[in-house]
């Protein structure tokens, strides 16, 4: 198992980088659906949704050594939205710095694998939950490390209903004022709150032109399609003096149409039988992408 990873490879979209890409992805919705069937409850729906993403994040583009998790130099992933840790614990897994088996605990009195996780389980940089406070933290490390010539880099994912939070728009003015090009924040919009649909709970768009207007470099890609997330880091790598800001149109539950398919998919509690098709549907899916390469 490589425990080394020292970012991209020298052509990020050839064929055979996204299709490695495609089978981290792949695995890493198989483990969310691993951990969620032992308590039979969970966000699944997120953790599916955003696999893409980390699977490019962890396997093509970030650098960091998983047997030393305070390496100076390592890009840090921060989790701004706690309940997505389904998703992080399954890529942290499939990256040799979780044990595989300790999967199994997620949900479970005294697990390091809380439903949301915090900086006392190995690879997560801050404590989630608490919405609206990881881009602030973001933006400090990304300072943080450039003050101390560092060449770090500084991964944040939030959701599009956290953008309804004040701190966010105030550290998205900081980022731009200090033209923090260090900083890359992920937007996952996939419309769904735990009281609802975002756009019903308190419109966010347009979203592209409201980071644009805060001064950071704006893109709006596929979030579940990898060529198109490479590409965008490309595009965003090529920018300088701006911090970069990627707007993803996520699906719920990507992989698995029984899940996909529900219309309140925020916090998702899956019968015993149901399971069985959750992974006959999930294999099913992953053939069909195969097949359409």
């Amino acid at each position: 198992m490589k425990e080394v990873f020292m970012g991209r490879a020298e052509n990020c979209l050839a064929a055979p980088v996204i299709r490695s890409l495609k089978a981290r992805a792949k695995q890493l919705r198989r483990h969310v659906l691993r951990m969620a069937e032992r308590v039979g409850q969970g966000y699944v729906g997120q953790g599916l949704g955003i696999a893409d993403l980390l699977a490019v994040l962890y396997f093509h583009e970030m650098r960091y050594d998983a047997t030393r998790l305070d390496w100076p130099d390592r890009d840090r992933f921060v989790l701004s939205i706690g309940h997505y840790s389904i998703g992080l614990y399954a890529a942290l897994a499939e990256a040799a710095i979780l044990p595989i088996e300790e999967l199994d605990t997620y949900g479970a009195d005294g697990s390091r694998l809380e439903m949301c996780g915090s900086e006392t389980t190995p690879g997560f940089e801050i404590n989630g939950g608490s919405l609206g406070q990881g881009l602030p933290q973001a933006v400090g490390m990304a300072l943080g490390v450039r003050l101390d010539g560092r060449p770090a880099r500084i991964f944040c994912l939030l959701s599009d209903g956290e953008l309804q939070e004040g701190a966010t728009w105030e550290a998205a003015l900081a980022a731009s004022h200090y033209r923090l090009d260090n900083l890359f924040a992920f937007i996952d919009c996939n419309n769904q709150q735990a009281d609802g649909p975002t756009e019903k709970v308190m419109s966010i768009e347009p979203v592209e032109d409201k980071w644009a207007a805060f001064g950071w470099q704006v893109q709006r890609i596929d979030g579940n399609d990898i060529a198109s997330i490479l590409a965008a880091l490309e595009q965003a790598l090529a920018a300088q003096d701006k911090p970069h800001a990627m707007v993803l149109d996520t699906l719920m539950g990507k992989g698995v149409p029984l899940f996909e398919q529900r219309a309140k998919s925020h916090f998702i509690r899956v019968d015993a039988a149901e399971w069985e098709l959750a992974r006959k549907q999930l294999e099913e899916s992953n053939k069909e992408m195969d097949k359409n390469g």
